[in-house]
Order: structure tokens, then C-alpha cells, then sequence
């Protein structure tokens, strides 16, 4: 297989992966704010996102059970099928726990896709074509984000709400039948048949946890990985219920926060990434984290204000550029500390520490949204930003000791 069609199968397998999240985090809140679904019940939808940060429970049974494209391609059947049931459960007003099943069973089996398409990409790539694809990777899931966010909301502005989850289900769907010419590859890890015992299952798991568990102040750096964005992520899933109360069309939240929001995120990682090359990790956390925190009394300002599209629009941008640069020394950090001989494993619990965050503090914020108003309840996710700093004595330890093989430059 050449290098460019197995980039053009990233291209196509990591839009896919990004679709479903875009739209679970961007455009159905608005969706449901539209048809009056109270603010509490958008906020507790962050909840259905705890299928990204504890996939690693069944993602053995991904890896030993069948090929990894039967996999993904079964899931974005089931992904389509949940999509196009969602205008009849506002239409029927089926809301109840139909609701809840219908989001627990999208998030489900796109964090069941997301396993399987890692770990086929994995095997699909040589380590020398890494480094591109991994830019398609990232550009691809951003450029998915922005459809099922920007191109989704402007779209149901247009055309109406269910044609555009009927077209996002047939997308999907499309997008099943092309996987299936996924080209096959060769069984080649551990979970594939070849070495079940005790000792593989202490050395992939055990031993990664026992090495983090070993190294002193861990209980502090795992509480800076939950903190650091707290004040972000108790924000977020109340910005796109903000913008419907405030009035804006489905075309202008599309067009701002759903569209200019994810470039605006874009350019501020990449611009966060080369001030942390420049100043070190751990500078870059303290110095970001500042911007990234700040960002929300912008917000905050916005909603205080008269309505006008200016202050809106400016803190969109904002918010969206300085989290871009609050996230880049912050994932640094997560690859940093792990041991190279356990990366997978140990990143894997970070990241899922993180999401965890998101779910846990999202599910709060519609309570906190309708009982404090959005400017104070804004102002008060900024303070959330800062329990993280008091860790920070422990972070530039383990910045400045590293386990073996870990680069000390911090």
C-alpha cells in the first residue's frame, strides 16, 4: 500500500471519529436548548461523555475479539442509526430517559470506534510516517468538528433540523461502506491470540500504574491533571445554550463559536505550542493557564452587557484561542511525565483523569448557569482555575526527575 493511501485512510477514519463528538459537545446542546430543554438537563448531558475517559476498560476486548475494522465499521452503522432517531424523540416528545439511552448509546459506540480506529491506524503506519500523519490526523478531526459544530448549526439554520440529521446519518453511514474496503491487517499484538497470561496483563497494566504510584507527590500531579482546566470545561457546555439565549440565529452561532471558534482553537495551539518549545513546560503552564483562566471573565463581561454582537464574538474568539493555548503546554505535560516504555497505558489514564473533569464539572454547570445567571456563574468558573496552581510545586518535580528514558529538558 502506498504512504498516500494510507494517509487518505486516516483523512477518512478520523473524521469520522471526530464527527460524533463535535456533534454531541457543539451542536446538540443548542439543539435541545432550542426546544426548551432546561439548562440542568444540558449540563448533566456532559456526563455522557464518561464513555472517552473509561474506554480502556473494554478496549481489550477490541483488541482480542475479531479485526479491528469489523469493529469500527459496526459502530458507525449504530452511530448513523442513533443520529437520524434524534428529530423523532423531539417530534414525538419522547424526551424521558429515551433521551438519556439515545446520547449514552451515541457517545458508547463512538468511544468503541475510537478504540478500534487507534489501534488500526497503529498497525496501518510505520513509525517513519508518523509525523505526517499524525498532522492529517489532527486537521481532519478539527475540519469534522467544525461540520457537526459550525457547518451542522448554519446547516439546521437553513434547511431544518432533521435534514441535516438525516444527512449527517447518511454521512456516516457513506462513510461505513467505504471503511469496509479498509484494507486487512495482520494480527500482531498480544491481544490478538498470541499471549493471554498473567504476565502480559501485569506488564502492560500493572507495572505502568505501580511506576507512577512509586514516584513521590503523585496524588498532587494527578490532582493538577483533574484542576488544571476545570474552570474551562465548567464553562464550556453553557456557551452554546448562552448564545441561543442571547437570541443569535443558528447561522451566527455556527459561523462564530462553531466555526471561527475551532480555527480561533487551532491557531492558539499552535501558537501555545511554540511559546511552551520556547520557555519550557513548565513556564508555559503557569503563564497559559493564566490566559486560559481570564478568558472565561470575558465572558462573563459579555453576558453582563447589553446584548451586542461585538462583545460575543470577541469573547468566542478569545475563549477559544487562549484554551487552545492553555491545552497545548498541558498535554506536553500528560506525554512528559509518562515512562516511553509504558506510554500508552500511563498517557491513557491521564487522558482519562482529564475527560473526567469534563464530564464530572460539565454536568454541574447547567445547575450552576440557571441558579446564578450566566455572567456570575462565568466569573465563578474562573476561580475554578486556580486550585491547580497550588500543585504546581509538585509538577516541576516530576518535570525535573524524570523516570528512565524520559528527556529531562523541562
Amino acid at each position: 500500500m502506498t504512504y498516500r493511501t494510507k494517509l487518505i485512510w486516516v483523512a477518512v477514519l478520523y473524521f469520522v471519529e471526530g464527527f460524533p463528538f463535535g456533534l454531541i459537545h457543539n451542536s446538540l446542546p443548542v439543539y435541545f436548548r432550542i426546544f426548551g430543554v432546561s439548562l440542568k438537563e444540558i449540563g448533566l448531558m456532559s456526563l455522557v461523555s464518561l464513555p472517552w475517559a473509561i474506554k480502556f476498560f473494554w478496549a481489550p476486548a477490541v483488541d482480542a475479539i475479531g479485526r479491528k475494522k469489523h469493529w469500527f465499521v459496526t459502530c458507525q452503522i449504530f452511530i448513523a442509526l442513533t443520529i437520524v432517531s434524534f428529530p423523532w424523540l423531539i417530534q414525538t416528545k419522547a424526551v424521558g430517559s429515551f433521551f438519556w439511552i439515545l446520547l449514552i448509546a451515541l457517545a458508547f459506540f463512538s468511544a468503541t470506534q475510537d478504540i478500534a480506529i487507534d489501534a488500526f491506524t497503529i498497525r496501518l503506519l510505520d513509525e517513519k510516517e508518523l509525523g505526517m500523519a499524525n498532522g492529517v490526523r489532527v486537521t481532519t478531526y478539527r475540519i469534522a468538528l467544525i461540520a457537526a459544530g459550525g457547518v451542522f448549526i448554519a446547516g439546521a439554520g437553513w434547511l431544518g433540523w432533521t435534514t441535516m440529521f438525516m444527512m449527517g446519518g447518511v454521512l456516516i453511514l457513506l462513510t461505513a461502506l467505504v471503511s469496509l474496503r479498509a484494507p486487512e491487517m495482520r494480527a500482531s499484538s498480544p491481544g490478538e491470540g498470541k499471549d493471554h497470561s498473567p504476565r502480559t496483563f501485569q506488564y502492560f497494566v500493572i507495572v505502568p500504574l505501580k511506576e507512577f504510584l512509586a514516584r513521590p507527590g503523585f496524588i498532587q500531579v494527578f490532582l493538577f491533571v483533574l484542576l488544571f482546566k476545570l474552570g474551562d470545561m465548567a464553562m464550556g457546555p453553557m456557551i452554546h445554550p448562552f448564545w441561543v439565549d442571547r437570541g443569535f440565529t443558528l447561522f451566527e452561532i455556527g459561523a462564530i463559536p462553531g466555526t471561527l471558534g475551532v480555527v480561533a482553537t487551532i491557531a492558539g495551539a499552535l501558537l501555545g505550542g511554540h511559546l511552551t518549545n520556547r520557555w519550557g513546560i513548565f513556564r508555559g503552564l503557569w503563564i497559559l493557564g493564566l490566559f486560559q483562566a481570564g478568558s472565561n471573565l470575558v465572558y462573563a463581561a459579555a453576558a453582563a452587557l447589553p446584548l451586542h454582537p461585538a462583545p460575543m464574538y470577541i469573547a468566542s474568539v478569545t475563549e477559544s484561542f487562549t484554551g487552545g493555548m492553555g491545552t497545548a503546554p498541558f498535554l506536553a505535560f500528560l506525554m512528559k511525565i509518562c515512562n516511553k516504555d509504558h506510554a500508552a497505558t500511563q498517557y491513557a489514564l491521564l487522558s482519562a483523569l482529564f475527560a473526567m473533569t469534563r464530564s464530572f464539572s460539565g454536568a454541574f454547570s447547567g445547575w450552576g448557569a440557571e441558579r446564578l445567571g450566566y455572567a456570575t456563574y462565568f466569573t465563578f468558573t474562573f476561580f475554578l482555575a486556580f486550585p491547580a496552581y497550588a500543585m504546581l510545586p509538585w509538577v516541576k518535580r516530576w518535570l525535573s526527575n524524570q523516570p528512565e528514558g524520559i528527556s529531562s529538558k523541562s
